[in-house]
């Protein structure tokens, strides 16, 4: 999937976690992140602190790879 927003990036959270049929909360125990952060992350909210949306999407298995475009 290709990210081009925080919307996007969310969503993408949003779907691992519920392919693992993960709730927030227990994203929430195991990361120290609260539910509120992982709320607003996965709806996108502009003012996420990106160290930790890289460290629960690790948390979830999944890699995030940038590469320069058209290479």
């Amino acid at each position: 999937m290709k990210i081009t927003s925080s919307a996007a990036f969310g969503k993408a959270i949003q779907k691992r976690r519920k392919d693992l049929k993960y709730t927030q909360e227990y994203i929430s125990e195991v990361t120290g992140l609260s539910a509120s952060f992982i709320s607003n992350l996965e709806n996108g909210k502009k003012t996420t602190e990106l160290e930790k949306a890289i460290m629960l999407a690790n948390v979830l298995g999944l890699d995030i790879d940038l590469s320069v475009r058209g290479q």
